[in-house]
């Protein structure tokens, strides 16, 4: 909203076209010297916002942890800061919205996350203090330009090039800034997992960081350690549980990781297109079989409350996990983590590492993902079967197996089904009556 001019963020350069964000804001609000972020934020009230109704559903949909947005790249704090007075207990919503998504969690029994994305933060609201390159208003200051106002907008750092694609500040009062601020996080609510939307930040300062948080978890469990900490850095040095952004691994990891995705875009916008809840379904199945776990952020509107259609795709979920979460719960992968035509190499790549998870599968009833829990196998079919079910890794001289099969059964369905276990193959005769997900799952048991 503060670049007239539009931004390449592949090439790092300015194109010369209009862009388009920043003419909405024109439109609509006036010029950014006179109408600026900090102008927006009264906009926002979240007066529909009710975290325990969302928490049921979440919990309802399966979620076993809940993470808040901290702050964004804006400086923005939606937690009862001290530091400065930009945050949503003092304006806007006035609600201290990291404590009331806190309270909603811990009353359905879920682990309580936050989000930080406070490092862009120094290098992203530089643009603030700049002006117009051409135009009526050229050279006239936005609102950051305003000291009164360096408290939000940081102070200007002439040292920094936003254009070249510099993204964290080297300056040591803002490192200091940013951990006085996620130290206060950590303090208030002391998070069983702690997000950062960058590579651990700042050197030595961000060690500092994360250090407070491992000491104040163990102050708060006895002295054992249970906080996850998650950044984008790193697919092999296992400091921290790996997180990729719209991304899956292609294959089982060692260690447990993350995928962090959206069911849409990651921001409130109308008309937007929405990821089903077979696709949902679908990437869970996936990332568990691989040692993974799902973040998935849902779309709240400004008012806070959810749509029907975000209602209706948790629902969806809902139905699924209700007949099908025994086989993803507390599950481990098994030796493989599938078969079919879809367990290809995959070329690729997500935003930051992995696989992308926008890529279309079209997956068959030949396509089966693999967990295991308590002695037993379970066995996804991504499509609806329309003959016989054959698992080839199933089968007696199968290299995976240590046992024969003493028992199938359908998750969600009492019918006694029809199989043998083949040298090649286990074989399972389509049920009778089949579940209405698209999606099944066999209990596979051995002797």
């Amino acid at each position: 909203m503060y670049l007239n001019d539009e931004f390449d963020k592949k090439t790092g350069t300015f194109t010369g076209k209009s862009n388009p964000v920043y003419t909405y804001h024109i439109e609509h609000y006036g010029h950014p010297s006179k109408f600026g972020y900090k102008d927006i934020i009264p906009l926002w009230k979240a007066e529909k916002f009710n975290p325990e109704q969302s928490m049921a559903l979440f919990k309802k949909a399966g979620a076993r942890y809940f993470v808040s947005m901290g702050v964004h790249c804006d400086n923005f704090f939606l937690w009862n800061s001290k530091i400065h007075k930009w945050n949503a207990v003092q304006m806007g919503p006035r609600k201290d919205i990291v404590g009331l998504w806190q309270q909603a969690a811990k009353k359905e029994g879920l682990k309580f996350g936050v989000s930080e994305h406070l490092a862009y933060s120094y290098i992203w609201l530089q643009s603030s203090h700049g002006a117009d390159k051409t135009g009526p208003l050229a050279g006239v200051p936005y609102d950051g330009a305003n000291p009164f106002y360096e408290d939000f907008y940081h102070q200007i750092r002439d040292t920094l090039n936003i254009s070249g694609g510099a993204m964290l500040t080297r300056n040591p009062a803002d490192h200091q800034d940013w951990l006085n601020s996620i130290n206060e996080l950590i303090d208030l609510y002391h998070p069983d997992l702690l997000y950062s939307d960058c590579s651990l930040p700042f050197g030595e300062v961000g060690r500092k960081m994360l250090a407070h948080y491992y000491n104040d978890n163990m102050a708060q469990n006895g002295g054992k350690l249970e906080a996850v900490y998650n950044c984008k850095q790193g697919t092999t040095t296992h400091k921290w549980i790996l997180d990729i952004e719209r991304g899956l691994t292609d294959s089982i990891t060692p260690y447990p990781w993350q995928t962090d995705t959206s069911v849409g875009d990651w921001y409130y916008k109308s008309g937007q297109k929405y990821k089903t809840g077979r696709e949902i379904i679908e990437m869970l199945v996936d990332i568990v079989s691989k040692n993974g776990n799902l973040l998935l952020s849902v779309i709240q509107t400004p008012e806070g409350d959810m749509e029907q259609d975000m209602i209706d795709i948790l629902e969806d979920i809902a139905s699924w996990t209700a007949v099908n979460g025994e086989g993803i719960f507390c599950s481990r992968p098994w030796k493989i983590y599938g078969e079919g035509p879809s367990v290809i190499e995959l070329k690729t790549k997500g935003s930051f590492g992995g696989v992308s998870d926008v890529r279309k599968v079209s997956y068959t009833s030949s396509d089966f993902r693999f967990t295991k829990k308590d002695g037993n196998i379970y066995a996804f079919c991504m499509a609806k079967p329309i003959g016989e079910i054959r698992l080839v890794s199933l089968g007696k001289d199968s290299k995976y197996l240590d046992h024969k099969v003493s028992s199938v059964s359908l998750l969600g369905s009492s019918e006694k089904l029809e199989w043998k276990q083949n040298r090649d193959a286990l074989l399972i005769q389509k049920p009778q009556k089949m579940p209405d997900s698209q999606i099944i799952t066999f209990k596979i048991q051995f002797k």
